[in-house]
């Protein structure tokens, strides 16, 4: 496992949501500092060709937005996005005037949005939430109401197959209520760790803000909350951090304590079978300080891009930080298993070796790997794919 390249170019986005489809990464919404989130806009798509490390913009970023259109997103923040097939699923999310709980489909074939029609007990407008799939259904589980003015604490999943939502009725001792948490699914269990919550201090007019670092579990199987005893390396609460599945294994990077007054940018692996944490040290570029950045696992390579950091020489302790934050631009892989061609091609970077004996398809690679981007624009066209 090594860190590998580290490229600058890429779409500058803050707490936006990502998947992959094939070997296409998909990005949705966010915002960057100075953009105007009180309009309503299309939210933007960009595509990462993960073969070239390349980014364009979908059309479709650029289709009029109107504030009573149930076919088109505006653009938002705090959503998720899930993967069912050929699909991606977005749902929740806000901008700063109102929160959304309408779901919206992008159809990865046809290159289109749609508004799928959904039955059942639909969940309260949301940002913050997480969302993982399992057995054709879509979980999500926390984040911050608006309606209620609170945060949630309970379950909701939607048949995809039936695009019906129901409640779930869980058992067990719960977690504590929080958003911007992460949730991933192994086999058929949710782990959930981190996020930022509320507590009372001393009377019911004393709120203080929490990040807890207790891991979590929900059994799909009973619909069951299970605190486990875990051991190791156990990372510190936080929120806006990322959170990934490689070989049956979660991994969470970066994120931010506000009690500490600390951004991170450690790496962290929890092994279920053994309920263990570790703390990952991998080698080469790592990412600088940051939260608010998307994580998604194609093939053995994670692509961590976009996020924000403080400003350079900037001590957060007593300062409001949210005034001094930089948004980030950038995009850097994690190769848990990389080739003898991809550490030749780290190599030739590393010592400014001379390429131009190489083969051009090699010259090819070793540009897309180590060049700046420039995004560019999809074309639309006739057929499908």
């Amino acid at each position: 496992m090594r860190w590998i390249t580290h490229l600058e170019g890429g779409p500058k986005r803050v707490n936006h949501a990502a998947v992959s489809v094939g070997h296409k990464v998909y990005s949705f919404g966010g915002y960057c500092t100075g953009e105007n989130s009180r309009e309503y806009t299309s939210m933007d798509v960009h595509v990462l060709n993960t073969t070239t490390f390349r980014w364009t913009k979908h059309p479709v970023s650029d289709l009029p937005y109107f504030e009573n259109d149930d076919i088109l997103p505006y653009k938002r923040y705090g959503h998720t996005a899930v993967v069912y097939g050929d699909k991606i699923y977005i749902w929740g999310g806000r901008n700063d005037r109102a929160s959304c709980a309408v779901l919206f489909c992008f159809d990865t074939i046809w290159h289109c949005w749609t508004a799928p029609n959904v039955t059942g007990n639909i969940p309260l407008a949301r940002d913050g939430h997480t969302a993982c799939v399992w057995n054709n259904c879509m979980y999500i589980f926390g984040g911050y109401e608006e309606a209620s003015d609170a945060f949630a604490r309970t379950v909701f999943y939607l048949d995809l197959t039936r695009m019906h939502w129901r409640y779930v009725c869980t058992t067990g001792m719960e977690p504590s209520v929080r958003d911007f948490h992460t949730t991933v699914c192994i086999k058929n269990r949710i782990y959930l760790f981190g996020g930022r919550g509320t507590s009372y201090m001393n009377s019911f007019t004393n709120i203080i803000e929490t990040y807890s670092n207790v891991l979590w579990y929900f059994d799909l199987t009973t619909f069951t909350w299970h605190k486990p005893d875990v051991t190791g390396d156990i990372p510190c609460g936080r929120r806006s951090h990322s959170a990934f599945v490689y070989d049956d294994k979660m991994y969470i990077f970066g994120g931010y304590n506000a009690i500490e007054g600390k951004h991170f940018n450690d790496l962290y692996e929890f092994d279920p079978s053994i309920l263990r944490w570790r703390k990952i040290e991998a080698p080469g570029e790592e990412p600088c300080e940051r939260r608010r950045q998307a994580c998604v696992l194609v093939g053995n390579r994670v692509f961590l891009f976009g996020g924000t950091s403080p400003l350079p020489n900037f001590c957060e302790n007593g300062q409001d930080i949210e005034d001094r934050l930089i948004d980030h631009s950038d995009m850097l892989i994690l190769d848990f298993a990389p080739s003898l061609r991809t550490l030749c091609m780290v190599a030739i970077r590393k010592y400014g070796l001379n390429d131009a004996v190489l083969p051009q398809n090699l010259k090819m690679d070793l540009k897309n790997m180590f060049s700046p981007n420039k995004i560019s624009l999809i074309r639309p066209s006739n057929s499908a794919g």
